[in-house]
Parts: C-alpha cells; sequence; structure tokens
C-alpha cells in the first residue's frame, strides 16, 4: 500500500511524538518504529523525519543531545518535552475526531448518505437528499 505524501506529513507530528513519549530515540530508531508500527506500510526516509525533528525541536516539542553509542558514534537523541506531552494530547484529540467522522461515513451504505446540494433550478438553495442526486 502506497500511503499518500500529504497523509504522511499530516501524521508526521503526532507519530514523532507518540514514539518519543515511549522514551527517548535516535534518527535510525524512529524511522524503525514508524516502520514496526504501521506494518511496513510507512516507509519513511532521512529526508522526511529530519526536518519533522528539526521543526518539533524549534517548537520545543522535543528536545536533543548527543551520545556516544556502543560503536563509539555519535548519536543525537530526542526526547519529547512537557509542551510536547501537551501536544500529543491535542493531536490525539484532533485525530480521534477525524477517525471517528471517516469511521461513521465509511460505516454508511453509499444508498443512505446524506449530501447537500445546489439545485440548478434553485442555485441559492440547497436541499438534503441521498445518492443518487435529485432536483426538485
Amino acid at each position: 500500500m502506497n500511503i499518500g505524501k500529504d497523509l504522511v506529513a499530516a501524521s508526521s507530528t503526532a507519530l514523532v511524538l507518540a514514539i518519543l513519549q515511549e522514551g527517548d530515540s535516535y534518527g535510525y530508531a524512529i524511522l524503525q518504529r514508524v516502520r514496526e508500527l504501521s506494518g511496513g506500510a510507512l516507509e519513511w526516509t532521512d529526508g522526511m523525519l529530519y526536518p519533522v525533528l528539526h521543526r518539533l525541536e524549534r517548537a520545543g516539542f522535543i528536545e536533543s543531545r548527543w551520545e556516544k553509542a556502543d560503536t563509539g558514534r555519535r548519536r543525537k537523541y530526542y526526547r519529547i518535552t512537557e509542551a510536547g506531552r501537551e501536544q500529543l494530547a491535542d493531536e490525539r484529540r484532533q485525530w480521534r475526531t477525524v477517525d471517528e467522522t471517516l469511521r461513521k461515513i465509511w460505516s454508511e451504505p453509499f444508498s443512505k448518505q446524506q449530501t447537500a446540494i445546489r439545485c440548478p433550478k434553485r442555485p441559492h438553495s440547497t436541499q438534503r437528499t441521498t445518492f443518487p442526486t435529485t432536483c426538485k
């Protein structure tokens, strides 16, 4: 499955903050966790992740520090801040609303979905109708 770039971008803040709420982490490990959580459906790259991390750090939602790994290589670790926890709570509320809305509309049979349409015979009014649309 190929997830569109707009949806990947829209979900990146919530995903990164949620991963960092699990514990401090570094770039490659965050990429691996996203891949694991999505069952491979989300394949983030360094070029996508690091701008998100830098934006979150500038916003004060995460902090970073350099540490030496067991291999002797330096890694930049990120941790969520209190402001980041508050932002994550807000992101969760927003995503729950989106999820609930989509589940409602997708659970309705197509023939029962309602829409507001403009009637060409009466362009300044709207009427509620079911699909297929009819104009009276």
